[in-house]
């Protein structure tokens, strides 16, 4: 019987590679974005759905599954993407910027699972990819914001994790490092006017490129390669790490004492 993967975020990136994925393996699509009418791609595909969804936007999340099942007859998959990142000084960010990050990538991923839980239980089980980060699992300086929501994503899918698996729902999460996409363009910047970052704030991407330059970079495809793979692969597994540099600093953290990471993460970024 032909499954069904659900997608947010699915306009750019990630989450476009990731539909162009389950597609050419034979599923059933439903791809979500804000803006349904600029896609032009994934509308030439047959057996794939598209929807407008706003994470932010509960009429949008409901309106969206329920299309989806109508079309298909149930979601067996949940690949929830949609995210930005929202970087800068904290001290210089606003309430509304710090509400508005946790909106998108925290409360709205919450909304859109509390959306298909009911028809997994009605079916009798499916799954949740939660997408993260590399920095779902460390904070780098001036991503107090982003990092802080990618670590609640973690929390909580891996307490989801548990709760939902006596009723054959399994939860899992994809931890990519950087990868070309248009997160950067897309990022939010908060606007610094404390002089005493800006030293800091102007070494970040400089430094944060040339940790980690000489290993390989996920590609978006790869990306969606390995969220294909979660789906698929049968496994007991929680986490997946994609990109040599995700790698990196995940090993950075595990594998070391803490006093050796912090002096590790001060020497790449700090001193």
């Amino acid at each position: 019987m032909t499954k069904t993967v659900f997608i947010t975020g699915a306009s750019s990136g990630f989450g476009k590679a990731t539909a162009f994925a389950f597609h050419q393996k034979g599923w059933q699509v439903i791809a979500t974005m804000r803006s349904p009418e600029k896609e032009q791609e994934l509308t030439t595909l047959k057996s794939v759905l598209i929807e407008r969804l706003d994470v932010q936007d509960a009429a949008s999340i409901t309106a969206a599954v329920k299309a989806g099942i109508e079309r298909f007859g149930k979601i067996d998959v949940l690949v929830n993407n949609a995210g930005y990142g929202a970087i800068g000084a904290f001290e210089s960010a606003s309430l509304g910027q710090i509400k508005n990050q946790f909106e998108v990538n925290v409360f709205g991923l919450m909304q859109v699972t509390q959306a298909a839980l009911p028809s997994f239980r009605a079916a009798g089980g499916g799954m949740i990819i939660n997408i993260s980060s590399f920095g779902g699992v460390i904070g780098m300086p001036f991503g107090s914001l982003y990092n802080s929501t990618k670590f609640a994503v973690e929390g909580f899918s891996e307490a989801l994790s548990f709760e939902l698996s006596a009723l054959n729902i399994l939860v899992k999460i994809i931890e990519p490092g950087s990868a070309p996409t248009n997160f950067r363009n897309n990022m939010a910047f908060i606007k610094n006017g404390i002089p005493e970052y800006e030293p800091l704030l102007g070494k970040l991407f400089p430094r944060f490129a040339k940790v980690t330059e000489a290993l390989k970079k996920a590609t978006p495809e790869d990306v969606a390669a390995t969220i294909y793979q979660a789906a698929t692969d049968d496994k007991n597994q929680l986490r997946y790490v994609v990109g040599e540099d995700a790698q990196f600093y995940i090993d950075l953290k595990s594998q070391n004492t803490e006093p050796d990471f912090i002096r590790s993460m001060h020497d790449y970024f700090v001193h």
